[in-house]
């Protein structure tokens, strides 16, 4: 699905270059003036939009509100408008399904920086049309909207990252402490156990923001998906849901142990195995080859290494821990390797099933 941007463009350098830059991001850019067709025409040749079919006001005023939202999607030049058929230009790409951004700084503009997705002005531009616009551009340079564009498009992707994240593995904890408390004598974990888990695991989370974007994500637009969502949390949180019970299984059948051996070494695993699995999640290809950020990777060691510390520190007593026998800390690390092979498998095999990206 295509984001367009509507907007006057007055000749400069490098215009040229700088559509071809905006189509290769998916926006496809559209002329709307009140200028005379054949300088509208002449104009749009010169900057490398498709000049051969004009829409012109008078056209306009005879055609259907259908015709005109089929006319709208095949048009990039609008020539010889008036203020509220600029409006109606707007709203006709808006019902065909698109996401539009239009940029003006007239007086004439104010209603159509109103019924635009998103409304841009320049600093030079007419009170009225500042105050009506959602973004004020300081510089009057289309490559600010490529950078924005892309920023944008980073941030979108980042927050998914973090949904992502944050509902498997919210969905799949729900699952295991509930089924943990059906057949253990005592509490999977204590209060503050589950406090400190939730405090160490959302350290990495925090860095998310910051994290390198696959290019794929910049290239073209994209759409918020909660049927995508809502696929994605049932699958990798019964996903990770399984290894906790593997997890309980190794801890009570084969090791036996007591209440205070279990809190420690089911913290451990949740606490490791929640912080590697965002390396995982985060892209949808293989995590090797997509490169975390470095504040996501320096805190994701961080929070592994204080985990596999932590009984050791001297105040861990009191939080209901233990030091545990090596043993304990190889079939944790086994489960651990397990548990991110699987979900990189499962990955390749959810993206190709429920593919949306």
């Amino acid at each position: 699905m295509q984001a367009l941007f509507l907007c006057l463009i007055h000749q400069k350098k490098g215009i040229a270059e700088t559509i071809a830059t905006l189509n290769s991001l998916g926006i496809a850019l559209k002329v709307i003036t009140g200028d005379n067709a054949l300088i509208a025409k002449s104009m749009a040749a010169k900057v490398g939009l498709n000049s051969s079919t004009i829409l012109s006001g008078n056209d306009m005023k005879n055609m259907s509100v259908e015709a005109l939202r089929f006319n709208v999607l095949k048009t990039d030049v609008f020539a010889e408008v008036e203020p509220i058929q600029k409006q109606l230009i707007i709203l006709a790409l808006k019902k065909a399904g698109k996401v539009v951004g239009y940029m003006g700084d007239g007086i004439n503009d104010a209603t159509a920086l109103h019924a635009a997705d998103v409304g841009i002005s320049v600093n030079t531009a007419v009170d009225v049309a500042k105050e009506a616009a959602d973004l004020v551009l300081l510089d009057r340079d289309l490559n600010v909207l490529i950078e924005g564009v892309k920023e944008g498009r980073r941030t979108f992707a980042n927050t998914q990252k973090y949904i992502f994240m944050a509902t498997s593995a919210n969905f799949g904890n729900m699952f295991s402490m509930a089924g943990a408390s059906l057949f253990l004598r005592f509490l999977p974990l204590l209060p503050q156990q589950i406090l400190l888990t939730n405090l160490m695991t959302d350290l990495p989370a925090m860095t998310i923001a910051n994290d390198a974007v696959d290019d794929d994500w910049i290239s073209k637009p994209r759409r918020w998906d909660i049927k995508f969502i809502k696929h994605f949390m049932l699958v990798f949180g019964i996903l990770s849901s399984v290894f906790d019970y593997l997890t309980f299984g190794v801890l009570i059948l084969l090791f036996k142990t007591g209440e205070i051996e279990f809190h420690t070494g089911w913290f451990i695993e949740s606490v490791v195995s929640a912080s590697l699995i965002v390396l995982v999640v985060r892209t949808h290809k293989s995590f090797i080859k997509s490169r975390p950020g470095k504040y996501l990777l320096a805190s994701t060691i961080l929070i592994v290494v204080i985990a596999l510390l932590f009984p050791f520190l001297p105040f861990a007593g009191t939080l209901g821990f233990t030091i545990l026998p090596v043993k304990f800390y190889f079939a944790i690390l086994a489960i651990v390797l397990i548990y991110l092979a699987s979900a990189e498998i499962l990955k390749r095999w959810f993206y190709k099933s429920f593919h949306n990206q």
